[in-house]
């Protein structure tokens, strides 16, 4: 369906916005397909597959942006949106111009061997089966457990008034699990969610059974845990999800959307010491079938690995076009959305603190007395302050070295930026989890991640002795 937007009509789009308004024009014109399954107690609860089609335009003028959006794809209507965008801006800066638009072949780095499409529901259900079987059996405490499965095939076409015109396709595909544990009267879940830019055949690259047990485990062994010890202690946070504390406290707070705004405790910081000398993180999107990696980000501009904290010091911010306006940088291809209906702004999108020098065990020998705190959960975070508060799916005492019994109900409270500043020891078991990011423009498929860590002294909530 993207045919119809063949580079003479996309050329009148974009001088329609310019013609009414404004200095710069963009399109954005999206074909997904998607699927849906929910699987309950073995049972198929729901199955849906939809699709959806159409279509973004932006205007800027200076530092100021307008968007709109349409699912009528008629001519008259398409170009009359545009007419408003432009006329929304206000002033007419472009009295002459001319707009070239050349295509722009990219290197695919995200193969697909099956598209979502071409397998039949049937058979993605079978995984999903599996996974059900392996999480069920696991204990006799396991009462309920649901999987989840989601797919969609993306075809996008950006294009804007500086001559970009470019087309991707992108795939996702990922299997969630939730498992709930109940035993004497108390109940704990447990959740996995395992997902790559990548067709079904994903289903066939992991272990779909030891996926189901992972969230099992996670249920069993939080039921018979005790109450979490309350106080500041040291705290070894594990890798893989571990990293959702620095890409909710940190990350968001090195996204133009805060930075140029000043609303960010790194704004003004690059080339300064952030962080300890041994933590180095980047964004890298150019991860082949990586779950957040793309080969052009959603306003054309080809992704990058991106430095942002090297050896403790700040080197680099996450920028889309509107963030490089408002601050005199390049963009840095980090300008992402959920879909045609968002505009979109500076993203993460595979975020991870990269490995160092310790062996896990070594890390956890260091520890006279702390909380391992082995898998993460949700949280909240204020972008402006650093300030967060994270809960702990899954913990443990640390005691002598050793991890010993486990405990719930933990969280984690802090401020990123002073977080990153005391951390000791960085391991080498560096490791990306799956989730989805919301934000202004949305909800994104994006990767946490990090290697082991230790950090000397974080408050965590729980109960006072």
């Amino acid at each position: 369906m993207l045919d119809r937007f063949d580079k003479p009509f996309v050329e009148e789009i974009l001088a329609t916005v310019l013609r009414y308004g404004g200095d710069f024009a963009e399109v954005f014109v999206e074909d997904r397909y998607s699927t849906n399954i929910e699987l309950k107690n073995g049972k198929v609860e729901l199955a849906q597959t939809g699709r959806m089609f159409g279509v973004g335009i932006r205007g800027f003028l200076g530092d100021k942006a307008i968007y709109a959006y349409t699912n009528d794809l008629s001519k008259e209507n398409i170009l009359n949106v545009a007419k408003r965008v432009g006329e929304a801006l206000g002033e007419i800066k472009l009295k002459d111009f001319s707009i070239d638009l050349r295509k722009k072949e990219l290197e695919n780095k995200h193969f697909v061997l099956w598209k979502p499409e071409q397998v039949k529901k049937e058979a993605k259900v079978g995984y999903m089966k599996r996974a059900y079987e392996a999480a069920k059996r696991y204990s006799p405490t396991i009462a309920q457990v649901v999987v989840r499965y989601w797919d969609y095939d993306q075809n996008v076409l950006i294009a804007n008034s500086e001559g970009v015109f470019v087309t991707d396709n992108r795939v996702r595909t990922r299997l969630m699990i939730n498992a709930v544990a109940v035993k004497d009267g108390q109940m704990e879940s447990g959740f996995y969610g395992p997902g790559a830019a990548m067709g079904p055949e994903f289903l066939e690259k992991i272990d779909v059974e030891q996926a189901g047990v992972r969230a099992a485990r996670i249920a069993v062994r939080m039921v018979d845990a005790q109450p979490a010890p309350a106080g500041k202690m040291t705290v070894v946070i594990s890798n893989e999800f571990g990293g959702v504390i620095f890409h909710e406290a940190v990350g968001h707070a090195l996204e133009a959307s805060s930075v140029a705004r000043g609303m960010s405790v790194f704004a003004g910081k690059l080339g300064q010491q952030v962080a300890a000398e041994c933590v180095s993180a980047v964004d890298d999107a150019t991860i082949p079938n990586a779950w957040g990696s793309a080969n052009v980000d959603d306003e054309g501009t080809p992704t990058q690995r991106i430095m942002l904290i090297e050896n403790g010091i700040l080197k680099g911010y996450m920028i889309d076009k509107l963030g490089s306006r408002r601050m005199g940088m390049p963009s840095t291809g980090s300008g992402r959305r959920q879909d045609y209906t968002f505009a979109p702004t500076s993203r993460m999108s595979n975020t991870f603190i990269l490995p160092g020098d310790y062996h896990p065990e070594e890390i956890i020998a260091s520890v006279e007395y702390g909380l391992y705190a082995k898998t993460m959960g949700g949280g909240s975070v204020n972008p402006a302050t650093g300030e967060f508060n994270f809960a702990v799916n899954e913990g443990y005492l640390i005691e002598n070295g050793k991890i010993t019994k486990p405990v719930k109900g933990a969280t984690l409270i802090g401020k990123g930026y002073e977080i990153i500043q005391k951390i000791e020891m960085v391991g080498n078991d560096v490791a990306r989890g799956q989730g989805m990011c919301g934000s202004y423009s949305g909800s994104i498929p994006a990767d946490v991640g990090q290697p082991t860590i230790k950090v000397r002294e974080i408050i965590v909530g729980g109960r006072n002795a």
